[in-house]
């Protein structure tokens, strides 16, 4: 049923999978090969919602994501920050000593460089940490091995080597949940964000004169991410997100002073804060 299904980008038993299992335990998975399927799926009906990683503590932000987003036709009206425990797995017998390979995203790799490194392994790029923990257990060769979620241990009849194996205690990955329709709270609901893009205009200092408003108005941006659009090294679009609600006074004053310098400003969505944020304890993977 498309309105008890959500959709994320990769195999079965990828982080993405785990997040939305976490987070919306009584829906539907629906894994997609790109982030673009998601965003489709969700907004022909196919799912009723979309979790997308958009970066992580350790790797930064996820590729393209930010370019993607303003053409989604979704709108964000949540998000979810997901601890990331990586483990080294194994076909059904084998032993970290058998292995010569190590197969996953290249995220992932990077994650895990000091124990590759350790143990003299050949780390082999893949899409999906999900999809290089099928292709080991397809292949059943001893000597390949896999870097993946405990979840694909379970779905491919993988073995876990070794837990924990990341390099960064602090492995965390942050998910935006995305919908049809944006879903605002209240501005007196609690504690919230707000996420939207903009461009400034070719002029000098536009994007400081842009940005003005939110220091004046003590207004605490979280966020600023820049990229190039349309193909010229002149056109800088901007990825933004702040503390607050935009129908509270410092925000909206902050966001009309940004509307005088730039153009095309678009709320992505304005959502619930996730606790991480106060508490600085992301949910275990």
């Amino acid at each position: 049923m498309p309105n008890n299904t959500i959709a994320f980008q990769g195999y079965p038993g990828a982080y993405s999978d785990f997040a939305c299992r976490h987070v919306y335990p009584k829906m539907t998975t629906l894994p997609c090969r790109t982030f673009e399927d998601a965003f489709a799926a969700a907004r022909d009906g196919t799912a009723m919602l979309a979790m997308i990683p958009i970066e992580n503590s350790v790797a930064g932000r996820v590729a393209d994501i930010h370019h993607l987003l303003p053409k989604s036709g979704l709108h964000i009206i949540g998000e979810h920050f997901l601890r990331i425990n990586h483990h080294l797995l194994g076909v059904s017998g084998a032993k970290i000593s058998d292995l010569t390979h190590v197969h996953s995203h290249v995220h992932a790799l990077s994650q895990c460089r000091d124990l590759i490194r350790e143990l003299g392994l050949q780390p082999v790029e893949h899409l999906d940490t999900a999809g290089a923990a099928a292709e080991v257990a397809e292949r059943r060769d001893k000597t390949q091995g896999a870097i993946a979620s405990e979840l694909a241990v379970k779905l491919y009849g993988l073995e876990s080597l070794r837990a924990r194996i990341e390099d960064a205690e602090h492995n965390t990955t942050r998910f935006i949940i995305m919908a049809c329709e944006p879903k605002v709270p209240e501005p007196k609901s609690g504690e919230v964000m707000t996420s939207f893009v903009f461009r400034v205009r070719n002029v000098p200092a536009a994007l400081y004169k842009a940005l003005g408003g939110f220091a004046t108005n003590g207004v605490n941006m979280t966020k600023l991410e820049s990229y190039l659009v349309g193909g010229s090294f002149n056109a800088a679009q901007f990825y933004a997100e702040v503390d607050g609600h935009p129908e509270t006074r410092a925000v909206k004053l902050a966001l009309e002073e940004l509307a005088f310098f730039t153009h095309e400003v678009r709320i992505m969505g304005t959502y619930p804060a996730h606790p991480s944020r106060r508490k600085g304890e992301p949910d275990e993977s």
